[in-house]
């Protein structure tokens, strides 16, 4: 007899040979999503930072998010998230040791970091929504979410590996939350509100292409040199005066699961500031490329739908002979089983 363990060891290693058997087909693999050539993002400097959240005030009032008091020393209460939240879509986090009085060290000092949607070139927010209630902008690489579309299932919420869509689990009618670069603004010649507002030029909005150039401009400076920043959105001409610093040799965002549109320095390892580490590949390409392998020509189905006939015809045992007067209802089986004439 089929045991249920020897069933499902089956199925499942139907499965495994289903998906290595159709890995190497060009129906199953797709290559990596490559970068907008117009596409639009972010560059926050940590070492740029002071920590006043003046981006995470404008980025509220630019899309009528309310107010998330949070009980502060001396209990009293501010608008001072401290998470992302359906409320909060941008937010200032700070790493902190020992007397932390040296900006940006790792040893008694402190760091600032900017959490926010990373708008991904290969975003699986977008790759697992059934519906297509998270897209991407295919010129300007924004990740945009239409309430109109989305039917709740937080799919998003699950597959984001920075942990960015959240849930108005409070709410009514709740809905998805995360930043969508304010393109609400960009049709008044608006653009992000957090760069907007930064005085330090912490946060600076544009093309990825030019703030990846500005990225290798600043780690190309001597660290204590005077130098220009840009403010605001870059090009503009506005600038704050400062002096170059000393970055870890890393720009989150540039490569972590193929490329983001939000890159970040900073002065100390992004290990300390909960960047999470994460692989070069994108998981939506991965997640679509072992899909299609598994359900390739109906392989993997098909072999668990057979296993399961499988596992039902050998639970199935002969049906009695229509029941003569006087005889007791399977009585031809007993007889069978114990050997003799029924």
């Amino acid at each position: 007899m089929l045991s249920r363990r020897d069933f499902l060891s089956g199925a499942a290693g139907g499965v495994a040979a289903a998906a290595v058997a159709t890995t190497t087909t060009d129906a199953g693999a797709r290559e990596a999503k490559p970068m907008p050539d117009h596409a639009l993002g972010l560059l926050f400097d940590g070492t740029l930072c002071i920590g006043c959240r003046a981006c995470v005030a404008a980025c509220k009032e630019a899309n009528g998010m309310p107010p998330e008091r949070t009980m502060l020393e001396g209990g009293d209460y501010w608008d001072a998230p401290l998470d992302l939240s359906g409320k909060t879509l941008n937010v200032i986090k700070c790493y902190r040791d020992g007397a932390g009085t040296r900006k940006d060290e790792v040893n008694d000092g402190f760091a600032f970091t900017k959490t926010s949607c990373m708008h991904c070139v290969d975003p699986s927010c977008v790759s697992v929504c059934p519906v297509s209630a998270m897209t991407k902008d295919p010129v300007t690489g924004i990740v945009k979410y239409s309430l109109e579309a989305c039917i709740g299932c937080r799919y998003c919420v699950a597959a984001c590996p920075f942990g960015v869509p959240r849930f108005t689990y409070d709410e009514a009618f709740p809905r998805i939350n995360k930043c969508q670069l304010c393109e609400q603004r960009h049709a008044d010649g608006g653009y992000s509100a957090c760069a907007e507002v930064c005085p330090t030029g912490a946060t600076l909005y544009g093309r990825v292409k030019d703030l990846q150039q500005e990225v290798a401009r600043r780690k190309a400076l001597t660290p204590g040199a005077k130098t220009t920043y840009p403010r605001g959105r870059l090009g503009n001409g506005d600038s704050y005066q400062g002096v170059a610093k000393r970055y870890v040799d890393h720009v989150y965002g540039e490569k972590e699961i193929g490329g983001t549109q939000v890159l970040h320095l900073s002065g100390v390892p992004f290990e300390l500031l909960n960047k999470p580490k994460l692989p070069l590949d994108a998981p939506a390409r991965v997640a679509e490329t072992l899909q299609g392998a598994i359900y390739h020509a109906l392989m993997a189905p098909i072999g668990f739908l057979g296993a399961l006939l499988a596992l039902a015809y050998r639970h199935m045992r002969p049906a009695d002979p229509p029941l003569e007067r006087g005889v007791e209802p399977g009585a031809s089986v007993k007889a069978r089983e114990k050997g003799g004439e029924p």
